[in-house]
């Protein structure tokens, strides 16, 4: 455990860094605006509606939760690859169907459970989040994972 501990935060700080990025550059996109919103959005998780207008001090902790959610769906595909990298050797594909698991597990389990405001899911929103957590962190998580694992056989 104690050996993957480093790799799993580089891991997480660099699959988290292209996510938020990535998550940034399309609300600039669709909305015209450049902000912090989605951090506060982020923080609205344990906040609720005050952090829409707590300003960068909740945009800190959104941020802050955001690296600490990476991390978490870092450490879980790390610990888990051992038991899992016999179904199949193709990191990609791993990493586009684990990019898949984290979108059903964040907007189906932990949102609903947030004090996040609640909206339908929309099938075009859906579809553009799910290609950016499979490019930004499943991918990038499970070539990562995949490499990890492969040098300490040879070791």
């Amino acid at each position: 455990m104690k050996r993957i501990l480093t790799p799993v935060l580089f891991t997480a700080l660099f699959a988290g860094t292209l996510d938020i990025a990535a998550a940034m550059v399309n609300y600039s996109v669709s909305t015209g605006n450049v902000s912090t919103a989605v951090l506060r959005f982020i923080a609205s998780g344990v906040f609720g509606s005050e952090a829409f207008s707590g300003g960068m001090m909740m945009a800190a902790c959104g941020l802050i939760f955001h690296y600490c959610i990476a991390f978490f769906w870092t450490m879980v595909y790390f610990l888990l690859y051992p038991h899992i990298q016999s179904v199949g050797s193709n990191a990609y594909l791993a990493g586009a169907f684990y990019g898949v698991i984290i979108w059903c597990g964040m907007n189906l389990i932990v949102l609903p459970c947030s004090n996040v405001p609640h909206h339908p899911i929309d099938a075009a929103n859906a579809a553009e989040a799910i290609a950016i957590l499979i490019i930004c962190i499943g991918i990038p998580v499970a070539v990562i994972a995949h490499r990890f694992y492969s040098m300490q056989k040879k070791q």
